[in-house]
């Protein structure tokens, strides 16, 4: 007796497998063999990276990530092979930042050793699509980073800092009030002006961000910088609270910076960082940084009752998890009226 094998397979089946195996074929051709691809020091490639973002990212996005490669990575790992940089090299590099990084050689916070880890895959992966020699299993190495809980001012400190800067609102105390009602970072307010504000229309433009960053080579170290924010999102229509306008129209000099009522004369942000410290010192407000005002102005929002995606556009997040993450905190008190509503709705009656 003949037994015949069954042969009966589908048109998609016979399909299926044939890309399959043409897939595989294609990447068995397309792949480097070990002795086609270079080796080279981890010091060679971060330079070839840095110099390929270069045109691609903010000037002081390029100057951190070149500051942080020189000051952390490359003393570390710059004079070894990048085909020698595996899992464990990395690993020790993250405990070793965390030990004793720094200048005062005390061990960096575990963000700055985060970011010092994403530099160096981002330097690894460059290398790999340039057919470098690369253990992938460095990517693997990660560094857990724990988010401190966020200063955000007390109701009643809040009221204390209102009243302190109501006797006599000068331009600084003009610009700690825009930002305790609109939320917006110090760089940003200090490249706000006059003509971003429009009393009109009941809105303030947002375009725009001053900071200080180096300046290699420069007859000066550093320089003010004052240029469209990082991200598109940062760009943005903030509507005018009533208290805020009426603080607005009260201002008798309306052109220029709005931190000095004058076009040729501008408050950098460090300054303004420290006009803010002595103010709150004088309130008596403890443990309070200019950032304070962007975490308190989106935690008084969520109290009122602000929706989150209409926050989360005022501030200028990317999105809305942004927003609930970092910068919204209920209170206590709000969780607990919270709880008694729900505990209302299926109240016997």
């Amino acid at each position: 007796m003949i037994v015949q094998k069954e042969v009966s397979k589908s048109y998609s089946e016979v399909k299926k497998q044939l890309i399959l195996k043409r897939a595989e074929y294609a990447l068995e051709e397309n792949k480097p063999s070990a002795s086609a691809m270079r080796d080279a020091l981890f010091s060679e490639l971060s330079e070839m990276w840095l110099r390929s973002i270069q045109a691609s990212v903010k000037e002081s996005t390029w100057i951190k990530y070149r500051n942080i490669l020189k000051c952390s990575i490359v003393p570390r790992l710059g004079n070894t092979n990048l085909s020698e940089i595996d899992y464990s090299v990395v690993s020790a590099l993250c405990n070793d930042l965390m030990e004793s990084g720094g200048k005062d050689q005390c061990g960096l916070a575990a963000k700055t050793v985060a970011d010092a880890l994403s530099l160096t895959k981002a330097v690894i992966k460059y290398a790999s699509r340039m057919k470098y020699m690369t253990d992938r299993t460095a990517l693997d190495v990660s560094v857990k980073v724990k988010n401190a809980p966020l200063r955000v001012l007390s109701v009643q400190e809040q009221q204390i800092l209102l009243s302190e800067l109501a006797e006599e609102l000068d331009f600084t105390g003009l610009g700690i009030y825009i930002c305790l009602f609109t939320g917006i970072r110090v760089g940003e307010l200090c490249a706000l002006t006059w003509d971003d504000i429009s009393l009109e229309n009941n809105m303030i433009h947002i375009h725009r961000t001053m900071q200080r960053i180096q300046t290699p080579g420069g007859e000066k170290k550093t320089a003010i910088l004052i240029a469209e924010p990082k991200s598109q999102c940062s760009i943005r229509d903030i509507p005018i609270a009533g208290t805020l306008r009426e603080k607005l129209m009260q201002q008798s000099v309306k052109e220029g910076y709005v931190l000095t009522g004058n076009k040729n004369r501008y408050v950098e942000p460090r300054t303004m960082q420290n006009r803010f410290k002595a103010i709150v010192e004088q309130c008596g407000i403890q443990d309070a940084h200019f950032h304070t005002l962007r975490h308190t102005f989106a935690t008084r929002c969520i109290e009122v009752g602000f929706d989150v995606k209409s926050l989360s556009e005022i501030l200028g997040h990317a999105n809305v998890s942004i927003t609930l993450n970092r910068y919204v905190h209920p209170s206590m008190e709000l969780k607990q009226k919270n709880m008694d509503r729900l505990s209302e709705l299926f109240a016997v009656k």
